[in-house]
């Protein structure tokens, strides 16, 4: 009688892995325009945001007199805002 063996866990890392690079190698044309749609997917989470609050900032800045540029301000938020989503958007994509 054959008695089965226990997988360690670095064996099951490595087989882990294996089976990723078997399935990226059968998917090889599909890499670049996952490529493709992720550099859109991240430009536009980036661009948006920052757009928005840049409006929003020249709004409030040409109708409120103020020592502060709001547009500065904002579009700096908007970026930072964006660049989240963009981070958020690139780790589910790669946990999928």
């Amino acid at each position: 009688m054959m008695q089965k063996r226990r997988e360690t866990p670095f064996a099951k890392t490595i087989g882990n892995k294996e089976q990723r690079r078997l399935k990226a190698r059968a998917d090889k044309d599909r890499t670049f325009w996952i490529g493709f749609s992720m550099f859109g997917l991240v430009g536009w989470s980036v661009a948006v945001p920052t757009l928005i609050c840049t409006a929003i900032g020249v709004w409030i800045d040409e109708r409120a007199q103020s020592g502060y540029s709001w547009t500065l301000m904002l579009l700096l938020a908007g970026l930072v805002i964006g660049c989240f989503n963009a981070w958020y958007w690139v780790e589910k994509t790669r946990k999928e």
